[in-house]
């Protein structure tokens, strides 16, 4: 795994504290601020994937990206980490879209950025996020998606034989049954080192990967909501990756992807018009985080750095958040 002090310890510039609310709801995070004369900066909005937590590799990312003189932002979305919000470890796919929109809008608030020059980094559950984010909000102007999800179903349907999904099935409309006679949400292990205790990501590479880091993130809580399982089940970001150009797409595919499958990822990209660049590394899921760490944190970083302009003034559009 990537030393927590690496690349952050190699972060020349400050870090400092940020909130602001989405529907009420406190969302909290980090900016990174570089040491650099030049003002107003870009700035990249980066979200983790599925259940993950800022404070461990999400802030190794926005180190190095920051480390190119450009503000990086990280932040917990409502209901996990250290953002508010109940239920408690629901993942709900379009609520975490909207953070990261209420993010490009906290953004754009900040004296030192260049509001006009914001792009988004996503990955795994996030990296769809990302390609939606980058459809649908032309603030958008460079978006980072690695090891998408594409689509839910399809993906789904491959992690389980047809016992474990029927099982599953029955589990999520038991549950959705019993929400509706006033029970609170049923709660499943996100992984687990007992292959016999059921969890909803089973293999033994998220075991190792999410318990490495839940050490490095101290609010990481080891569950979710059997409702988010449900809600991933009829997510389908691959369907926007058409409308993001002429927004410049970097996309980065683990060749041997068995969680968000590369074929789908692979045929995603083939869909998305250009500008676009795809870099493919060898190794599962979790080797973009671990093994090939300072590959993609740079291809990222320079992704940001080629399309995101020189700064310039700007004006604000909104005064929802700010620094503490």
């Amino acid at each position: 795994m990537i030393s927590e002090s690496t690349p952050n310890a190699a972060f020349r510039g400050t870090k400092v504290p940020i909130e602001f609310s989405v529907q009420g709801v406190t969302v909290r995070g980090t900016k990174y601020v570089p040491d650099t004369p030049a003002r107003p900066l870009p700035a990249v909005v980066l979200g983790h994937g599925w259940s993950m937590v800022a404070g461990g590799d999400l802030e190794d990312y926005a180190a190095v990206i920051a480390g190119r003189g450009l503000i990086a932002i990280t932040f917990d979305f409502r209901r996990l980490g250290n953002s508010g919000g109940e239920p408690r470890q629901e993942i709900d796919p379009a609520d975490q879209i909207e953070d990261f929109r209420c993010a490009i809008s906290f953004a754009r608030t900040c004296a030192d950025v260049n509001a006009d020059q914001i792009g988004v980094w996503g990955s795994s559950y996030s990296g769809g996020h990302a390609l939606v984010v980058a459809a649908i909000d032309r603030r958008v102007k460079c978006v980072v998606s690695q090891v998408p999800t594409i689509s839910g179903y399809q993906a789904g349907l491959r992690r389980a034989p047809h016992e474990q999904a029927v099982i599953l099935r029955r589990t999520l409309e038991a549950d959705r049954e019993a929400r509706f006679a006033g029970a609170e949400p049923g709660m499943i292990r996100t992984i687990s080192a007992d292959p016999d205790v059921p969890a909803a990501y089973p293999q033994q590479d998220s075991y190792n990967y999410m318990s490495a880091e839940g050490v490095r993130c101290p609010s990481w809580r080891n569950e979710v909501t059997l409702r988010s399982i449900e809600l991933a089940r009829a997510y389908e970001p691959g369907t926007y990756i058409r409308r993001i150009g002429p927004t410049p797409l970097l996309m980065i595919v683990a060749d041997d992807d068995g969680l968000t499958p590369t074929d789908l990822q692979q045929g995603a990209f083939n869909e998305a018009h250009h500008p676009k660049e795809l870099l493919l590394v060898p190794g599962g899921h979790y080797s973009v985080y671990t093994d090939h760490f300072s590959t993609t944190s740079t291809a990222a970083a320079d992704w940001f750095a080629q399309h995101l302009s020189t700064p310039m003034d700007h004006n604000t559009d909104c005064q929802q958040g700010r620094d503490l």
